[in-house]
């Protein structure tokens, strides 16, 4: 399944990694450019002043040693270094320069001239160079140097700077991308938690809460609500006109079949198929009540009210049937699930527990962390062997033909609660040793805990 976030956020990443490394190649390559341009015209200026300083110097090396006195030029090895040669022979360095010496003068007198040399020491120069013709006739050729050291460490200190700017201007534009990413999806989440709401309810959706870009997804989602509920009315509507349908007829079979019996017929079979026939019925007609769309739609049940209705009744079916009764239901809870549906599941299972209990059964009710509620029926009767308890909720198994029944009543309340979207599961109980059957149901406002099939 392909996620919007995730395809929102990969390509904002993207698009930012991407204008944030092209903004930091061309601001780099910009100050460096300026970096270098700024070092040169410093270069240029100490050129020029040590150009006037030979100027005023009236040929005089002892001079022109005192006229360029700038401190930078007095310290051996500085980075910063001059140098003027005469026609004549006569040769001025500056003491930074120590035993070193620039490079020769050109033949020709040319204008200011740039290079940059590596010395002997492996130390990386730039130095402009320029002829000087003085007014007595005589030429000395004036060149200042300096390192570009301090320049490249200059240059790797900003293009560091900048990167971590840079680092942090993503992990922000990220930050933002995910805000905005989040902000932008914040109606579609508010949407799906209006739909779920709208599970346990029969209004529809609000148009105007939304923006106007998921209007008409709210429409077109409205439609379909109300479509499926216009099914699901459709369907429990037709299982009832069935079921009435289908009522009076069998009433009349049985009757007959029970005149038949009290003339001294044996229709035992009869009676026994006729009851089979009522079993399936009844379990066809509550599977389409409970599929007729989604089952959870617009029910809720209330446990203190059909549990406390089902307490009273096997309370007193217990004392004439000699079995002890127990139930232990907290208060308030609620499950996604039709009053009517869920007191024909608890019925079953408790009339079960009460057929193949030998003493007492018990009924259990607790708020689960999934949420859910789970809904514990147990007995102390023989229970089911471990390799048959997957058998006895499939239609029609019984297993010991001995009880009265069909066999059906698990199999209707396991078609039930899968319809609903709960889970069924049987098992012995550790206490009284008999059948445990545990329910685990669907609350209002939670997930479904399984597929309906």
């Amino acid at each position: 399944m392909r996620s919007l976030r995730a395809r929102a956020v990969t390509a904002g990443v993207i698009w930012a990694v991407i204008t944030i490394v092209l903004g930091l190649a061309g601001l780099t390559t910009y100050l460096t450019s300026q970096s270098e341009a700024r070092f040169i015209e410093l270069l240029q200026t100490r050129h020029t002043q040590a150009l006037v300083a030979v100027a005023n110097s009236a040929s005089s090396p002892e001079q022109i040693a005192r006229a360029i006195g700038d401190p930078v030029y007095q310290r051996p090895f500085s980075g910063q270094y001059w140098q003027a040669e005469s026609l004549d022979g006569d040769l001025i360095v500056s003491p930074s320069l120590v035993d070193g010496l620039l490079p020769l003068p050109p033949d020709q007198f040319e204008g200011p001239g740039t290079q940059e040399i590596v010395t002997p020491d492996g130390e990386e120069l730039m130095i402009i160079g320029q002829w000087l013709t003085m007014d007595d006739g005589e030429s000395w050729y004036v060149q200042v140097a300096s390192s570009l050291e301090t320049l490249r460490q200059d240059e790797a200190v900003l293009r560091q700077s900048l990167f971590f700017a840079f680092v942090i201007v993503a992990v922000i534009a990220v930050v933002g991308a995910l805000v905005q990413v989040a902000a932008m999806l914040q109606p579609l989440n508010a949407l799906r938690a209006d739909v779920a709401a709208r599970w346990e309810h029969e209004e529809g959706l609000q148009v105007t809460g939304y923006p106007v870009e998921v209007a008409p997804l709210v429409n077109d989602i409205n439609g379909l609500l109300e479509r499926n509920r216009d099914i699901i009315k459709g369907s429990r509507k037709q299982a009832a006109d069935l079921a009435h349908a289908i009522k009076t007829p069998a009433a009349i079979m049985r009757n007959e079949l029970e005149q038949l019996q009290v003339a001294g017929r044996d229709v035992t079979d009869a009676l026994a198929a006729l009851d089979r026939l009522d079993a399936q019925l009844q379990r066809s007609l509550a599977r389409m009540r409970a599929d007729g769309g989604d089952s959870s739609v617009g029910v809720i049940t209330n446990l203190d009210t059909s549990l406390g209705r089902m307490q009273r009744a096997f309370t007193a079916l217990a004392r004439n049937a000699g079995r002890q009764f127990s139930a232990d239901v907290p208060e308030g809870l609620r499950v996604r699930m039709d009053q009517s549906d869920l007191e024909e599941v608890i019925g079953n299972i408790l009339d079960n527990a009460m057929k193949w209990s030998n003493s007492a059964f018990r009924l259990e009710a607790e708020r689960t962390d999934d949420p859910a509620v789970r809904i514990i029926i147990s007995d102390d009767g023989p229970g089911v062997p471990e390799e048959e308890l997957g058998s006895v909720l499939r239609s029609g198994e019984r297993l010991d033909q001995s009880k009265p029944g069909t066999g059906l009543g698990l199999a209707i309340a396991s078609d039930l609660v899968t319809a609903y979207g709960g889970t069924i599961a049987l098992g012995r109980s550790e206490d009284l040793g008999g059948l445990m059957v545990s329910l685990n149901l669907p609350v209002p406002g939670g997930p479904k805990l399984a597929k309906s099939t």
